[in-house]
């Protein structure tokens, strides 16, 4: 118990900020997390969200034949889904951060502060992948910022506050310590995922509010928990502040939407059995099995090498040095430690966006074609990153199948390897080729990672 609050004298206002110490007296025993709530919770606002959704669609819709005699049938109606959240006042000039699930694609947003006082706000950049959303509150005055914390210093078994507004009941502070840091795809089932743990409880309507040290200061937003029954069980997600400063700084610069770099690897975390065959002492960092040829780490990184530390971290996923590179920007360059034949070496990487090189080049079939109204693009390296196709994809991939195509089996994401036995490597070399299909169409498709044989009598 003494321990727990000794770290709590460390927020009090004015105080330096010291080492760990024991209290000495009874008024510091009885503190409690008083000052720090005092300090941090005006900067937590509630957010109310609506959007316009469709409450039904039509399994007929978009087809040539069956649309026109089942028109009515499973018709839409478009309904008012509310949302309610947290979010964490960043700048005196009305910047709040929240999660998208919050307030993505929300068509009215209001934000309330901790004295309830309302105003309207618009998403400044928002982004799904991250689950992180920037909005701007208008006509607001002077706001109360909270300020972020470097969420690389931040260690296992510090004591944490979660501040936020669950079940709507109002604002609520809940404490813990945080249980874990460089969680991957462990809070929302992405892999892209990289969280800090906490057993601060989090609940429906946290999502997007705060998770502070003992000094007030910003570590991280909370976003998930893993539960069975809807409540907390000790185990929630908060997104890095690390990444929140990088969302910020894009903002600023007037982007509207968040732009990460483009790694071009393929790996996969170092296994004790890998570490063995490798001559690795310990099962660490990310071995590297394939590598884009238009990476940037294509020059000093090869398969078989392994990449143990990003701009000076270690990390032991993809996920991880996803983060890490997403953290140091665009436009910058970050320092690799690379494993190869058992040396390390650190190199200097620059940080880009996925090129978009060869053209995509968006053709559509005409009437006459094999299959009309299909929309094929060339395969680049963003396309790959786009609709997550396999590293080393190549050809013409299916943008929009139209409705011929979707009654032929095609989706969006296949990769059309060959027509009628001829390799198709652009998206116009697939429209030439199907506007050339006599009689019989043979579609060879890449799916997922796995081939298929269409044929068809035309």
């Amino acid at each position: 118990m003494f321990r727990f609050l000794c770290l709590v004298l460390l927020a009090l206002p004015g105080l330096p900020r010291a080492e760990t110490r024991v209290p000495t007296s009874q008024v510091e025993i009885q503190l409690g997390f008083a000052p720090v709530v005092q300090e941090a919770a005006p900067a937590v606002v509630n957010i109310y969200a609506s959007r316009i959704v469709e409450a039904r669609r039509s399994p007929f819709r978009g087809d040539p034949f069956f649309e026109r005699f089942f028109n009515d049938f499973g018709s839409t109606r478009p309904r008012v889904q509310n949302s309610l959240g947290s979010g964490v006042i960043l700048s005196a000039d009305g910047i709040v951060v929240s999660n998208y699930h919050v307030v993505g694609e929300a068509t009215d947003i209001r934000v309330v502060l901790n004295d309830r006082r309302e105003y309207a706000a618009r998403v400044l950049l928002a982004d799904e992948e991250a689950d992180l959303a920037l909005l701007q509150v208008e006509n607001a005055p002077s706001l109360p910022p909270l300020t972020l914390r470097d969420s690389d210093t931040v260690q296992v078994g510090e004591l944490v506050l979660a501040i936020g507004n669950p079940f709507g009941v109002g604002q609520t502070v809940s404490s813990g310590i945080v249980s874990g840091l460089a969680r991957s795809g462990t809070a929302t089932g992405n892999a892209r995922g990289y969280f800090i743990q906490t057993d601060a409880p989090i609940n429906p309507g946290n999502s997007g509010g705060a998770l502070v040290d003992v000094n007030g200061d910003l570590i991280g937003i909370n976003t998930a928990i893993l539960s069975r029954s809807g409540g907390s069980n000790g185990i929630g997600f908060a997104i890095p502040a690390g990444l929140v400063a990088q969302f910020v700084a894009q903002a600023r610069a007037g982007k509207t939407e968040f732009e990460r770099p483009w790694a071009g690897l393929g790996g996969q975390p170092v296994t004790p059995d890998m570490a063995e065959g490798l001559g690795i002492a310990r099962p660490d960092g990310v071995v590297i099995s394939e590598v884009h040829p238009q990476s940037s780490f294509a020059a000093d990184i090869r398969p078989g090498d392994v990449i143990t530390r990003v701009g000076g971290q270690p990390v032991n996923s993809p996920a991880e040095v996803i983060y890490r590179m997403s953290v140091a920007g665009i436009g910058s360059t970050t320092n690799v430690t690379r494993l190869r034949g058992g040396t390390e070496q650190e190199i200097e990487i620059a940080m880009i966006a996925a090129p978009d090189s060869p053209p995509r080049d968006p053709l559509e079939t005409g009437p006459r074609a094999a299959i009309p109204q299909l929309t094929l693009v060339t395969i680049n390296p963003v396309v790959i990153d786009q609709y997550r196709l396999p590293l080393m994809s190549e050809g013409a991939m299916v943008e929009d199948p139209g409705p011929f195509g979707a009654r032929a089996g095609l989706r969006p994401g296949d990769i059309l390897r060959a027509v009628n036995g001829v390799p198709v490597g652009t998206s116009r070399a697939a429209k030439d080729a199907l506007e050339e299909a006599m009689n019989t169409l043979s579609l060879d498709v890449l799916r997922d990672g796995r081939r298929m044989a269409l044929r068809f009598r035309i």
